[in-house]
């Protein structure tokens, strides 16, 4: 993919990531895409990443999401982000709490034909569920 047409279509995926628009961001993705999340787990399809993108914006309806300058590889790019939001909807068989949280990570996509082949989401998954109260966690010293 040409390099302006890369920084096009991250430029997009934040807008619409931060206007909750799951259907301009589920058609980033390749129709037979996949994507792996610690919250959501493996979703194979377009139809199905659209989903779980509903469901993310639904149960953190003022999600906001921060991005560095990707690294770009060839067909592979790596992002960091920050994602702050707060927990309202329901999650994990817990209703919401109104607690607010902030995870970094990483995004790893491969590229194929101008759009998301496989979209990878490296983040402290661990860290997000204390942050909203579904664990506790004690000083490490």
């Amino acid at each position: 993919m040409p390099t302006d047409d890369l920084r096009v279509m991250l430029e997009r995926r934040l807008e619409a990531f931060n206007a909750h628009d799951a259907a301009i961001l589920a058609a980033a993705h390749a129709e037979d895409g996949v994507l792996w999340s610690p919250m959501f787990g493996r979703k194979d399809g377009r139809a199905a990443i659209e989903t779980s993108y509903r469901s993310l914006f639904s149960v953190f309806p003022n999600l906001h999401l921060d991005v560095d300058a990707p690294i770009v590889d060839g067909a592979r790019v790596a992002q960091y982000f920050v994602l702050k939001a707060t927990h309202h909807g329901e999650f994990m068989g817990l209703a919401g709490t109104g607690r607010a949280f902030e995870v970094q990570g990483v995004f790893l996509l491969r590229l194929r034909g101008g759009a998301i082949a496989e979209e990878r989401r490296i983040y402290d998954f661990t860290g997000l569920l204390t942050q909203i109260g579904v664990l506790r966690a004690k000083p490490g010293f």
